[in-house]
């Protein structure tokens, strides 16, 4: 059984920055496709960023290309999150699953493991 856990969320400002960190047991990163996700109160579960084994490859959603990238050192990936906005607001998750492609990472169903998320709030 996969465990996943985040830690590294908190309350910000706006244009503030946050590192989140998820470390796997048993050790993942470099057999899974890793992912974090983000769902604010209402809204559905969405993709933020994804990063292949091997830390090589990245995917990084439209809405987060130029603040945030995703990283792997051995066990644990990483998000960074720079100059936060309010709308960044939601608990983040991370994910696991096999391998897939640019198209498909965003998509839930696809993840066999999630952890229990770490929540992020930014004011303005």
């Amino acid at each position: 059984q996969v465990e996943l856990v985040e830690s590294g969320g908190g309350s910000v400002q706006a244009g503030g920055s946050l590192r989140l960190s998820c470390t796997g047991s048993p050790y993942t990163s470099t057999s899974d496709f890793m992912a974090w996700f983000r769902q604010a109160p209402g809204q559905e579960r969405e993709g933020v960023a994804a990063i292949r084994p091997g830390g090589v490859i990245t995917y990084v959603a439209k809405f987060a290309q130029g603040r945030f990238t995703i990283s792997q050192d051995k066990d644990t990936v990483y998000l960074q999150m720079n100059s936060l906005k309010p709308e960044d607001t939601a608990m983040y998750y991370c994910a696991a699953g096999p391998s897939m492609s640019a198209y498909t990472w965003p998509s839930i169903r696809r993840y066999g493991y999630w952890g229990q998320g770490t929540q992020v709030t930014v004011s303005s």
